[in-house]
């Protein structure tokens, strides 16, 4: 059976890229309803930063870890799990000072795991996540996708490295962008990234 991971990270009730991804996602399993769905709403259940004990512990074969370095390893263990079983990953994000949530930093740091969802190896770095597809929700007030501040948006640039650093290559961008600009922008945002979300799934 198949699954789809989403990663929902805007800590906002009205949150466009939480919408468009949960809209997403829906269409995606119309068209398989046999897929399972695993949901980290990282705005309202964030993932623990990476402290002195998780940094160690994650480093460590689990056979080596003391009772309290297993409890701190204990969610980001879950959370590698949960992204190698997924077939699909949708993550969602506002642009926020450029970038990604903290919260989504958060969760990329806890699982790209060295050994797990990647290795050094002779040749260089090999990422062992592949084979999954990857939607990228990005909502943003701006214009980011093209113009004079694209060069301002970090956010998938960070994203599509390090997702292809664990092995995950096929990857597809949706903006939510310009809301800023008055209602007509707004609800041309939306209708916008529909139509995107609607070619994808049905692309799927």
């Amino acid at each position: 059976m198949s699954s789809i991971l989403l990663v929902t990270s805007s800590p906002r009730e009205d949150s466009l890229s939480t919408k468009v991804a949960t809209d997403l996602v829906e269409k995606l399993k119309s068209r398989n309803p046999g897929e399972t769905i695993v949901h980290r709403d990282l705005g309202q259940n964030p993932v623990a930063h990476l402290d002195t004990v998780t940094t160690s512990a994650i480093r460590k074969p689990a056979a080596d870890r003391n009772a309290e370095e297993a409890a701190a390893a204990a969610e980001s263990d879950e959370l590698v799990a949960e992204l190698l079983a997924a077939d699909t990953v949708v993550l969602a994000t506002g642009l926020i000072n450029f970038n990604i949530y903290s919260t989504l930093k958060s969760w990329i740091d806890n699982v790209a795991r060295a050994g797990m969802t990647f290795r050094y190896t002779a040749e260089g770095p090999e990422g062992l996540a592949t084979g999954k597809k990857v939607y990228i929700v990005l909502s943003a007030a701006g214009i980011y996708s093209e113009g004079p501040a694209m060069g301002m948006n970090h956010a998938v640039p960070y994203l599509k490295t390090v997702l292809a650093f664990m092995g995950m290559t096929d990857v597809e961008v949706i903006y939510v962008e310009g809301t800023a600009f008055g209602p007509e922008a707004f609800d041309k945002a939306l209708a916008q990234a529909d139509a995107r979300i609607t070619e994808l799934a049905a692309a799927a």
